[in-house]
């Protein structure tokens, strides 16, 4: 499942079935992503992602697919909500399945990796001294070169 959109999401609903009736599934991990009220020093009081539909869904399915080439999975799940939100509202999910827990660690790690480096968002932070457009973050690349080595 793989989906952009601007509602939230029920993270349990959406865990619950992944695993529905499926025994094969020993080891399930998820990562939800929030949005925080600081960022570099500044209060954030809003948050804007924009995206252009046609090349994120591909980006994402595409990301999907590279895990499930590394690793022995079940399933991925991965939502991300566009639109504007507030603190505390949910941004993303990346959940996996597996039978075991290790590939499900990696694989969620490695898709969410790649989720900020390579997926097309765009992220404007608004705060008491208006917007900005978020700059990508060296440790996000870093993050995500240690996969290709």
């Amino acid at each position: 499942m793989i989906r952009v959109q601007t509602d939230d999401f029920d993270v349990a609903q959406i865990l619950a079935g992944m695993r529905q009736n499926n025994p094969k599934v020993g080891a399930m991990v998820c990562f939800v992503g929030l949005v925080r009220d600081m960022n570099d020093s500044a209060e954030v009081t809003s948050l804007t992602l924009e995206h252009y539909p046609e090349m994120t869904e591909k980006s994402l399915h595409g990301i999907v697919s590279q895990a499930k080439q590394r690793w022995d999975i079940l399933d991925a799940a991965v939502i991300h909500r566009v639109g504007t939100l507030q603190p505390t509202d949910q941004i993303v999910l990346v959940a996996i399945t597996s039978a075991h827990r290790q590939a499900a660690f990696s694989a969620c790690e490695f898709v969410m990796d790649y989720l900020k480096t390579q997926a097309p968002f765009w992220k404007k932070e608004t705060n008491s001294q208006g917007a900005r457009w978020v700059e990508a973050k060296a440790s996000d690349d870093e993050a995500q070169v240690r996969w290709t080595q």
